[in-house]
């Protein structure tokens, strides 16, 4: 039987995104976005480790920055290590391959920020 990993946010960066690179040369960026949710008269937030690869890391890098608003669409990854105090460690990650920025037109015409997915090249 097919199986289906996919996840879709909507939310506000709560970081600036931190961009680095693989020993093979890679560009890595990474990410955190919060997504609110109401029920009655109490609010939630949840947040989302976000990791972009190679030229969308590139363009996330460039144009994104902390309290913007996007939609992003990937896969959940769960990372697994034992620190160097022997303890096993975890983390979930959303693997991008679309970003979208959203918010105010007149914000992302300024901007001039485009839609880019995941292995799209420029012009």
């Amino acid at each position: 039987m097919a199986s289906l990993n996919k996840v879709m946010i909507i939310g506000n960066l709560g970081t600036n995104p931190e961009m680095r690179f693989t020993p093979n040369g890679k560009a890595v960026t990474s990410f955190a976005v919060a997504c609110n949710d109401k029920r009655g008269e109490t609010e939630y937030t949840e947040w989302f480790n976000v990791v972009a690869w190679n030229k969308l890391a590139e363009t996330c890098n460039q144009y994104l920055s902390k309290g913007q608003q996007v939609y992003v669409e990937g896969r959940q990854q769960t990372r697994t290590w034992t620190s160097n105090d022997d303890k096993p460690r975890h983390k979930v990650e959303l693997i991008a391959n679309t970003v979208l920025f959203l918010g105010k037109k007149s914000q992302r015409e300024e901007a001039n920020e485009p839609e880019i997915n995941e292995g799209d090249e420029p012009f």
